[in-house]
């Protein structure tokens, strides 16, 4: 595999690296050009990105289903699923040209994995003060789980439970745990996310010791047999709030027990649109840039379990689809 190159101060025209996945299973790292860019667009050298484990693991392994192949696609994907494609939408990177009130600024895009890239100036953010570079990969991860608690609020002095320890199900109720008198319990199979939740002050509970009644139920583990628990455990009238996407596999719930019985609410939440209780006054901008303000918190870094350089992102994204026990937030360091 070529080196890719180094990322200090190359020319405009200079060669970039991307990843792209080239079959399902396959990924490698292809050159992109890199053209100049325009007064109204800005040039970025990549620092980090992060890999949505969920839906890029997904994608990799070409999961997409056919229905939803336009409205999967990323803001800057390159190529149609299932492939060849350049997926992702997690990148942090320093503006070096383009529009001159950016120039030097380190800014999120929600760009695939790639060294180098021209975009429009309005497609970045510049990172609020303080921010570090390496925890502002969790931005779209925090925009999912903000815009989940729109469509779903969390009832001040209720009880939520986040059904899913991953990024996205910490995120939540990491959210829900800062409304007023909310109990937030944190329930999944793994017993090392109890440490996660209690560096993060939330409660945990494996299963089969969750306590039920829950006024919100928040389905965040990416498994069928997680939103069979989460129904398990929603009090009477409940809404349980689904957010995770099964891809191309069939899920089968026990509709027939107590669901009509205690007449609970199944809800989706998808961050593609603002939820609807904000979507009159809010745009996806202001969206993302609160939940990078939200990220403020020192302890998210608890979140980054893994990190790798650019040139192992291929093996990466493989062995994240085969096995990813024990991940939280995969992010790549780039040179």
């Amino acid at each position: 595999m070529p080196s890719h190159p180094s990322s200090a101060r190359l020319l405009d025209t200079a060669p970039a690296w991307a990843c792209w996945v080239a079959e399902p299973g396959r990924a490698e790292l292809r050159p992109e050009p890199v053209r100049a860019p325009g007064a109204a667009e800005v040039q970025v050298r990549a620092v980090h990105s992060g890999i949505s484990r969920g839906t890029e693991t997904l994608v990799f392994r070409g999961e997409v289903p056919a229905s939803e192949h336009d409205r999967m696609r990323a803001p800057f994907q390159a190529g149609d699923f299932p492939a060849p494609l350049k997926y992702g939408y997690a990148s942090v990177g320093v503006v070096e040209a383009g529009a001159q009130a950016l120039i030097g600024r380190t800014v999120f895009c929600l760009y695939p994995h790639q060294s180098r890239y021209v975009v429009p100036a309005q497609a970045v953010l510049p990172l609020p003060e303080g921010l570090p570079p390496a925890r502002a990969v969790l931005a779209a991860n925090m925009e999912t789980a903000l815009n989940a608690l729109w469509d779903a609020p969390a009832p001040p002095g209720g009880r939520i439970s986040v059904v899913g320890g991953g990024v996205v199900g910490l995120l939540v109720a990491w959210l829900a745990a800062r409304t007023p008198g909310c109990e937030v319990e944190l329930v999944d199979i793994d017993p090392a996310r109890a440490s996660v939740a209690a560096h993060l002050g939330l409660g945990f509970a494996s299963p089969e010791t969750a306590r039920g009644d829950a006024d919100l139920v928040v389905h965040a583990s990416g498994q069928p047999a997680g939103l069979r628990t989460a129904l398990a455990l929603a009090g009477f009238e409940a809404t349980v709030l689904e957010l995770s996407w099964y891809g191309t596999r069939a899920v089968e719930l026990p509709l027939g027990q107590a669901f009509h019985a205690q007449r609970l609410v199944l809800r989706s939440s998808q961050v593609g649109q603002v939820a609807a209780p904000m979507r009159a006054r809010w745009t996806h901008r202001r969206r993302l840039e609160r939940a990078l303000a939200l990220l403020a918190d020192d302890r998210l870094d608890a979140l980054i379990t893994h990190h790798a350089p650019f040139t192992q992102l291929p093996e990466v994204l493989k062995q994240l689809a085969h096995d990813a026990r024990g991940v939280l937030c995969h992010r790549i360091d780039y040179d």
